[in-house]
């Protein structure tokens, strides 16, 4: 009896097995019709289209692979209740065999053509998933750098345009408007840059959790038959962006009233004294200029969160609108209407203003400004964060100004040229900059997603570009700065010192160039408090040989200093990328084998 039902089953499998010569074949056959059409349709798409799928993505199109598992799971069971009930019991009860035997090493031959199918998908997929990967990856840090680069140079030369015109009304007005700014600068710097990378990053991580569950929202409404994901795009309700905005008018309400009320104890701190000419105009402009802190912090905070977004082209708009207006301000309210300096300080806060209004407007399209739950706000890893970049900022500008001061012991000709080859030393880093920016961006986005595989080509593209940045920038500068230098002065002795210092801004530009990236590097995976900290110990280091090696090296021994500061900077961010300890433990592994394997 037993024999003869195993004679016609046997005889099948048989045919059967002639005819599928195939291993993929006989695996997705032996998962039964109803998952076997999934796979199937699953490795379709794959061979119609590898461009669309990665080897860590995979689960974007099989509809993540937790699904894909209850998916393969169940139907076996149920292939093995529906083909094998009468030979289940009839070979049991004929041989011997104990039931559980028999039901594992179903459960075993089962997890064997799982783990076999899977590889089989990653090893499809693998090649030409990786190539298109990389350049997805550089294409879109290419996109997001080119517009990142025009807004930051926007307000340097917009500032440039003010000065421009300021100098054309005489040396203390000039003088005056200069000590103002350096003040207002400072205090921006200090408390509107952490901000702004704190808020890029916890903005791209919401957002790239808000679209893993509507993927899984998404996926749940097409299995009931709902609409499907991506039909009516919505405004998104993130936390991170209303602590951001909101933290920024606070900061901003305090900088306006220290400003305001405080301008002349910072002009007292920077050693204007009452008496001076410089007093009065200074004092003016700083208190006007003080009004327009709270739309500055604003518009740097709003620049974070589209940064978040992965967009660095509406910022950029918006600035180039706002600084428009103040340019074309200038002259009709210093000339025309006689205001002087307070005509500049008017124009320009006008447009901080403009340009803040204009991106409000524009982000209100994509999200909700306020939740509708102050208990949603995240003020606390928004302060604890930006406490740690407070401290890394501090190290800066302290090293920076050390740097500054010690150049100033040099002589009044030392200084000057100290002041060309620092402000053209700082204004390229804005190349690499905004290259870091965008990198910070994107990585952000993929490590709380758990794309590893991204993040990684993310970083060897990005470090890739800072070093031929960096090259091309030391090459570029040292057979050009001779004469670049004539566009500031023409003195004949500050030109000599400067010719000089070519050594200084060229050959370290390969440092900065990467200690900018690495910045952009720890603040895309929120590694703040190894930035804050390794940013301490090594303006610790630059600052000792700043007020120890002009004594002996002059003005040489200050830019030896700050090459120090740059190429420690640099150092740290390497030993940390390389540390397997540290959020970059990544880096290290086979990411395409890890998945596989997992």
């Amino acid at each position: 009896m037993a024999s003869a039902q195993f004679s016609a089953p046997q005889s099948i499998g048989l045919r059967s097995r002639i005819r599928e010569r195939n291993p993929r074949s006989k695996m997705i056959r032996a998962l039964g019709p109803s998952s076997s059409n999934v796979v199937c349709n699953c490795l379709r798409l794959q061979s119609n289209d590898k461009s669309k799928i990665h080897s860590v993505n995979v689960v974007k199109h099989c509809r993540r692979s937790t699904n894909c598992m209850m998916l393969f799971s169940s139907p076996v069971t149920t292939c093995r209740k529906r083909f094998f009930p009468m030979v289940y019991n009839q070979y049991v009860s004929d041989s011997g065999m104990d039931s559980s035997n028999v039901e594992e090493r179903f459960t075993a031959k089962k997890g064997h053509i799982l783990s076999t199918l899977r590889e089989s998908i990653f090893e499809l997929v693998g090649n030409s998933s990786s190539q298109s990967h990389s350049q997805s990856v550089e294409s879109e840090l290419i996109i997001l750098t080119l517009p990142a680069l025009a807004g930051q140079a926007i307000e340097p030369l917009t500032q440039l345009m003010e000065t421009a015109y300021i100098g054309r009304l005489g040396p203390v007005e000039l003088a005056s408007a200069g000590v103002s700014t350096s003040i207002f600068n400072i205090i921006s710097k200090l408390f509107n840059i952490p901000l702004l990378s704190v808020a890029t990053s916890f903005v791209a991580e919401d957002i790239s959790k808000n679209t893993l569950k509507e993927s899984s929202s998404g996926f749940q409404e097409q299995e009931s038959g709902g609409k499907p994901l991506g039909e009516l795009e919505e405004r998104k309700q993130l936390p991170s962006i209303s602590t951001a905005l909101l933290l920024a008018v606070a900061i901003g309400i305090f900088e306006a009233l220290a400003l305001y009320f405080g301008s002349g104890l910072f002009l007292n701190l920077m050693g204007l004294s009452p008496a001076s000419p410089m007093r009065m105009p200074a004092e003016r402009f700083l208190s006007l200029r003080a009004l327009g802190a709270p739309a500055v912090v604003l518009s740097l905070a709003l620049q974070g969160v589209f940064r978040g977004f992965k967009d660095t082209t509406t910022p950029a708009l918006c600035l180039g609108g706002g600084n428009l207006l103040a340019v074309f301000l200038f002259p009709i309210l210093m000339y025309n209407c006689r205001l002087g300096v307070t005509g500049a300080a008017i124009a320009t806060v006008a447009s901080q203003y403009i340009v803040t209004i204009l991106m409000i407007w524009s982000l209100n399209k994509r999200a909700v400004l306020l939740p509708p739950k102050m208990k949603n706000l995240q003020f606390g890893v928004y302060i604890k964060s930006g406490g740690f970049l407070l401290g890394r900022t501090l190290a800066v500008l302290m090293t920076m100004t050390l740097g500054t001061s010690m150049a100033v012991r040099q002589g009044p000709l030392a200084m000057a040229a100290h002041q060309i080859c620092l402000q053209v030393w700082l204004a390229v880093s804005l190349l690499t900059d905004a290259l870091a920016a965008s990198g910070q961006a994107l990585i952000a986005s993929s490590f709380s997603k758990g794309d590893y595989w991204k993040v990684k080509e993310i970083v060897h593209f990005v470090l890739k570009m800072g070093v031929f940045t960096g090259i091309s920038l030391a090459l570029i500068l040292g057979a050009s700065f001779g004469s670049l230098a004539t566009l500031f002065t023409k003195d004949t002795e500050v030109l000599g010192i400067v010719r000089s210092g070519v050594l200084f801004v060229s050959a370290s530009q390969p440092f900065n160039a990467l200690a900018f990236i690495f910045d952009g590097l720890h603040y895309g995976v929120s590694d703040f408090s190894y930035a804050a900290q390794s940013m301490i110990v090594v303006g610790v280091i630059s600052s000792a040989v700043l007020l120890y090696a002009p004594s002996m090296f002059g003005l040489y021994g200050v830019w030896l200093g700050l090459t120090l500061f740059m190429s420690l900077r640099m150092l740290a961010g390497f030993i940390r990328l390389a540390s397997k300890n540290g959020p970059w433990w990544f880096l290290q592994k086979d990411f395409h084998k890890t998945e596989v394997a997992g």
